[in-house]
């Protein structure tokens, strides 16, 4: 089993020791394999422009033009990196929730977290998608030794489990980016998940919309500010696979209620219970209903 430790010993770059783990366990040829990471990375593009251009709302009503709004709003911060990694990653999500095509990295509801943050600071700095390929191999292979250890999935172990993992991924992606060594990828990994500990999943009606389409884009900076502590040698104090193992006991104690059920956070509040009442087809505080049908596309 590969563990984040075995890729902090990797040789440089670690993703061409992961992609030669890949084949060797898959028999793929690394060319087929990096030919289909540049596919889903094209596809991953595409959903920031669909995102980007379109302010539909999704099929609950609940979002649908925040990306597009930061798009076109004046940067009144200064700060051409931060809105871009927020507004792709909202664009990515806004899609899901419109029921569009997405890459899930590693599941639908973190699915912007990787394009914002990668793609964000490739763009920003002019980098063309070919030279995303090796990144994306490492932050697949820091996904892989995250799920062999601990949950990816919010109704395992809580949103910390999807965004994560995915902003975990998308740190250590960066660092690669950016040359930086697989000990610096794999700190930055560690950093992203320690600051991740803990995240409730509380869907409103259950959809992944809120919180989960502005959780990308601030988890989207995470991971940016991850990988710049890295980059500048920072790294976790408590070794990254004991941060691994810290984050699944804390999933395995996190009850149900706040594990997306709907139950607990923010789905509980008068808002999120009216909303909620509304989708089911309910007048806001009878009881529970049966779920109307909402359009498929």
């Amino acid at each position: 089993m590969t563990t984040l430790d075995d890729i902090l010993n990797a040789p440089h770059p670690a993703s061409d020791w992961i992609l030669a783990q890949d084949c060797a366990e898959t028999g793929l040829h690394p060319d087929d394999i990096r030919a289909e990471m540049l596919r889903r990375i094209r596809e991953m593009r595409a959903s920031i422009e669909r995102g980007l251009s379109s302010d539909a709302k999704s099929i609950t009503g609940m979002v649908g033009w925040n990306a597009k709004g930061l798009w076109d709003a004046p940067d009144v911060l200064g700060a051409p990196l931060l809105r871009r990694v927020q507004a792709y990653a909202m664009a990515v999500n806004e899609e899901n929730a419109r029921m569009g095509r997405i890459v899930a990295a590693p599941t639908a509801g973190s699915a912007g977290t990787i394009p914002g943050a990668l793609i964000g600071v490739a763009d920003h700095l002019g980098i063309p998608d070919e030279r995303l390929v090796s990144p994306m191999i490492l932050a697949a292979g820091i996904g892989k030794a995250i799920s062999k250890r601990m949950f990816i999935s919010g109704a395992a172990g809580g949103c910390q489990a999807e965004i994560g993992s995915s902003a975990a991924m998308a740190a250590a992606a960066i660092v690669e980016l950016m040359g930086g060594t697989p000990r610096a990828a794999v700190h930055a990994a560690s950093m992203a998940l320690m600051n991740t500990i803990g995240l409730v999943c509380d869907p409103v009606g259950g959809y992944v919309e809120v919180p989960c389409v502005s959780r990308n884009a601030f988890y989207a900076v995470h991971a940016v500010s991850a990988a710049q502590l890295a980059l500048a040698q920072l790294e976790s104090f408590i070794p990254p696979d004991e941060v691994l193992g810290a984050m699944a006991s804390v999933g395995r104690m996190m009850p149900a209620a706040l594990r997306e059920t709907a139950d607990g956070g923010l789905a509980q509040t008068p808002t999120g219970l009216a909303v909620t009442a509304r989708m089911e087809g309910r007048k806001d505080g009878e009881g529970p209903g049966g779920m109307i049908e909402l359009p498929l596309a």
